[in-house]
């Protein structure tokens, strides 16, 4: 299994509009980040994470050109604001994308993209057939188990997915003792690094830090970083052993 981080970045992305900081001013490559998002591929099955603003440029940097189906984890907009470029996999694929989310998740896509679910349809909009998943759950797409694991988003519930040895957890500021339970064995956890500042919703780096110390994977990459982290080169000084910064375009096979 390849998983490969289409974007490390927070809601803005880096650069961020306007800014004149280290981390948006940065000419290293690893500092350049698009929204959240990964894509899980095997031999016979891709599945990708969030398709968010940057879906279409991902995509593209990735020569993805097949797909199997779309997990997302919650609902704001730089995690579903890119929905409507599936349509390509429609046409290439000559069917409809299937989309696995909450129900809550899925009730607002249908809002969001009202067009792609309206009774007189546009030619060419996306097709879209949504799925609800529900919190601890197992299922499979392909040759691909998936159990979703509930964290919270400060006051929202969203969800988290383990794939096999492999668990992805981006805008977390909370997981409970039972979500930890269920991604501890894994080889590999992504958790969410938003800044160095407290924040409301999101883990700070020390508290992401702890959390995977707590957890106890052997490999821990941090991802949704926002441009007040600082410049990668400087501040990944700062990580323990066992623990990195995850940047658009980086591969990881389990």
């Amino acid at each position: 299994m390849k998983i490969t981080f289409l974007g490390t970045g927070t809601s803005q992305g880096i650069p961020m509009i306007g800014c004149q900081c280290g981390a948006c001013k940065s000419l290293d490559y690893r500092d350049k980040r698009f929204r959240a998002s990964i894509l899980i591929e095997t031999k016979t099955t891709t599945i990708a994470v969030d398709a968010g603003p940057d879906f279409r440029q991902q995509m593209l940097r990735a020569g993805t050109k097949k797909m199997d189906a779309l997990l997302v984890t919650h609902e704001h907009k730089d995690h579903v604001a890119g929905l409507d470029d599936l349509r390509a996999f429609n046409y290439i694929q000559e069917k409809s994308m299937p989309i696995f989310s909450l129900q809550r998740v899925l009730d607002h896509i249908k809002v969001e993209f009202a067009y792609a679910f309206a009774e007189k349809r546009y030619p060419g909009v996306p097709q879209l057939d949504l799925f609800p998943i529900i919190e601890n759950q197992k299922f499979e797409i392909g040759d691909i188990e998936i159990e979703t694991i509930p964290v919270m988003h400060a006051k929202l519930p969203i969800l988290g997915f383990r794939f096999g040895d492999f668990t992805y957890i981006t805008d977390a500021n909370f997981l409970s003792e039972s979500a930890i339970n269920q991604i501890k064995g894994s080889k590999v956890l992504v958790l969410n690094a938003l800044q160095k500042e407290p924040h409301i919703s999101h883990f700070t780096l020390d508290q992401a830090v702890e959390m995977a110390i707590k957890i106890g994977v052997p490999k821990v990459y941090f991802t949704h970083m926002s441009h007040k982290l600082g410049p990668q080169k400087e501040v990944e000084k700062e990580l323990p052993n066992g623990i990195h910064f995850s940047y658009d375009g980086l591969e990881v096979n389990l």
